[in-house]
């Protein structure tokens, strides 16, 4: 899974370089389209940066380039932000109809374009109950497109231990943090960047897409019984964060894959 932010990137080569992966891949590569939050990282680079939902329409029409290059040939589009005339890509991606088209966002904008134009919604961290109910809202935006069901799936920050207490040591180790780290500007503006639907504490953003609040900490069984519970809400997917991150998935691996799950973790 690859993350690609439209404003960073012209869709029609994105689309080609995206094929080459795929190929070499043999069908593994899918995108996680991220409409962008960061002005100043904009700004750096010197990438224009539009206001929230603008950034959401720049997107529709990066993505529909996107599909029509990999799916057409002479393919030709005109719109605000994109133009390409006769665009002939070869080889066409192994991956049918395309590589998966992964997509996060919790305001209307970004809900709805991921209903109409992606392949799978990827959640911030929540309770099972909470992503139950998320994925009800967007089944129901799917339906109204008639177009074939969307993948799910959520963020989590997992921490596997021999007790419960062992387990939120680690957890208070990890998050750490004060106002006056490193990274609190950077929290600030993501807060000012975004439309989220609950409010995300400096603890929250220590463990990026809100990873902990998820619940994958505790014993092994405990863990085993969340994603349990997550598989049944709906989740075909969890992103995993570790840290230290290869020591810990090593750890993962052998404590909660090795029992079986039919839900996919993705680290």
């Amino acid at each position: 899974m690859v993350a690609v932010r439209p404003t960073f990137h012209l869709p029609a080569l994105l689309a080609k370089q995206a094929a080459n992966i795929d190929h070499i891949s043999n069908g593994r590569l899918t995108l996680n389209v991220v409409s962008s939050w960061w002005a100043e990282e904009a700004r750096k680079y010197g990438v224009t940066f539009e206001q929230h939902d603008d950034r959401y329409a720049r997107t529709k029409e990066w993505l529909d380039v996107l599909d029509g290059t990999w799916k057409q040939d002479h393919f030709s589009y005109s719109g605000k932000y994109y133009r390409v005339e006769d665009n002939v890509l070869e080889p066409k991606p192994v991956s049918k109809p395309r590589p998966t088209l992964y997509a996060g966002g919790e305001s209307p904008a970004a809900k709805e374009l991921i209903a109409e134009k992606c392949d799978a919604y990827l959640m911030h961290g929540d309770p099972p109950e909470r992503v139950a109910e998320k994925i009800k809202d967007l089944r129901e935006r799917r339906a109204r497109h008639n177009l074939p069901p969307l993948k799910f799936g959520v963020a989590g920050y997992a921490v596997v231990r021999q007790t419960q207490h062992e387990a939120e040591d680690e957890v208070r180790r990890i998050t750490d943090v004060q106002q006056s780290a490193a990274g609190y500007a950077n929290y600030q503006e993501w807060l000012a960047g975004t439309q989220l639907e609950q409010r995300v504490s400096l603890e929250d953003y220590s463990v990026s897409n809100r990873g902990l609040r998820s619940g994958l900490v505790g014993t092994r069984e405990q863990v085993a019984e969340r994603l349990a519970a997550f598989e049944k809400v709906g989740v075909d997917l969890v992103l995993l964060q570790f840290s230290p991150q290869f020591e810990e998935m090593e750890h993962f691996a052998r404590t909660i894959i090795k029992r079986g799950s039919s839900v996919r973790a993705s680290a």
